[in-house]
């Protein structure tokens, strides 16, 4: 069997993604609410989608460079400049890409070769597997369900002993699905160890201006010759729709996946580099009102959970949480099921995001304080009986 056909059978057996098909799943159920997809329950803010309509209206509406525009590349750097200390050249180190999800593909296809291995500490988004498969790589999972969610540099160097063959790690910064933020000191060792096993990191920082009581932190500080950072509008600027995104990387990583990025899509709509770079600076704060009711919501759930006995990652960034399935459940799928079918909440099987996940189940607290509150309402009320029908049984 030659490459190209292992390749090919590798997609093919791919399960589908599992947020979306579980989300689907549920979506015909009658009055269900759905905390399942990671989408802003706010709308763009209108000076953006009035940069937008000024583009339509002065005809910018033509190809442009396929990397981006200077402007917006420019406005990019400078915006991850001020906000994180982490330093680019417009010109040669940021790439615009159509959403995080092109950036992803974009990459891996640059970076690997068939059979290469990446390590994803899991639980992970799920979209990152199927694009190193694409990609001709192999998938190393990192299990953190014992260590907390967090991945420390003695992990990561146990690791990469033992798997020789992985060239890349991908981290989510926060991460989706739990929350979970790394200081700097956690950082610095972990950019260590990927040093000293040559290891390529790719940080995905698309949650970044969604972080609680502390500043986002990137591990591109620390190793910039050898990290790739994906950032962009999608959850900081409530601009999912637009599909903006941005790699930044070191030129001599950057040349080859510029490369994939013009044969993959060319360029970004002219109209949308426009909001983009209306997002970058005078929106560089846009998210801090948002920033102040996803906390709200976030300790909203977090105390309705707590009074049902249900465990969970208390999270420093993002918008989900991440909790443990009833003890009286054997999986996450069965216990998804029986909540969306028995109680009209819909949430996502931990089953979804690896190994790792198995036993959990992620909230979307990116909806309104409405639908959470009367979403806690049921999944009280579903728990309560739930566990009274557990101890008649044990009775």
């Amino acid at each position: 069997m030659n490459q190209n056909s292992i390749i090919r059978d590798a997609i093919l057996s791919m399960p589908p993604e599992g947020i979306s098909t579980f989300s689907k799943q549920i979506e015909d159920i009658p009055g269900i609410i759905k905390l399942t997809v990671g989408e802003p329950d706010f709308d763009t803010p209108d000076h953006i989608k009035s940069a937008g309509i000024w583009a339509i209206q002065e005809n910018d509406t033509h190809y442009t460079d396929p990397l981006g525009t200077l402007a917006v590349r420019q406005a990019a750097a400078d915006f991850v400049a001020k906000k994180y200390g982490i330093f680019y050249d417009a010109k040669t180190e940021v790439v615009t890409t159509i959403g995080v999800n092109e950036a992803i593909l974009d990459v891996f296809l640059a970076l690997l070769e068939p059979g290469d291995e990446v390590f994803l500490p899991s639980p992970v988004f799920p979209v990152y597997q199927g694009a190193i498969s694409i990609a001709g790589g192999k998938v190393d999972y990192i299990n953190l369900a014992n260590d907390n969610f967090k991945l420390t540099s003695d992990r990561l160097r146990q690791e990469a002993q033992e798997n020789p063959r992985a060239k890349t790690i991908l981290l989510t910064m926060p991460s989706n699905p739990t929350g979970v933020s790394y200081e700097d000191d956690e950082l610095e060792a972990l950019a260590a160890v990927a040093r000293e096993f040559d290891l390529t990191v790719i940080s995905d920082e698309i949650y970044a201006e969604i972080t609680y009581d502390k500043v986002h932190s990137s591990i591109a500080k620390f190793i910039p010759e050898r990290t790739i950072v994906f950032n962009g509008l999608s959850k900081s600027h409530a601009m999912t729709g637009w599909r903006f995104g941005v790699i930044f990387a070191p030129e001599s990583l950057m040349e080859g996946i510029a490369k994939v990025h013009v044969f993959n899509s060319y360029d970004v709509s002219s109209i949308v580099q426009k909001a983009a770079i209306e997002a970058f600076t005078v929106g560089i704060n846009d998210i801090e009102p948002m920033k102040k009711v996803y906390k709200e919501r976030r300790d909203l759930v977090l105390a309705a959970l707590e009074k049902v006995g249900i465990e969970a990652v208390t999270p420093e960034g993002a918008f989900y949480i991440f909790a443990k399935i009833p003890a009286n459940y054997e999986s996450s799928l069965e216990f998804c099921t029986d909540l969306a079918e028995q109680a009209r909440v819909g949430v996502v099987p931990g089953g979804a995001f690896g190994p790792g996940g198995e036993g959990y189940f992620r909230i979307s607290y990116a909806t309104s304080t409405a639908n959470l509150e009367m979403a806690m309402d049921r999944l009280t009320d579903f728990l309560t009986v739930d566990d009274l029908a557990l101890k008649s049984q044990e009775a």
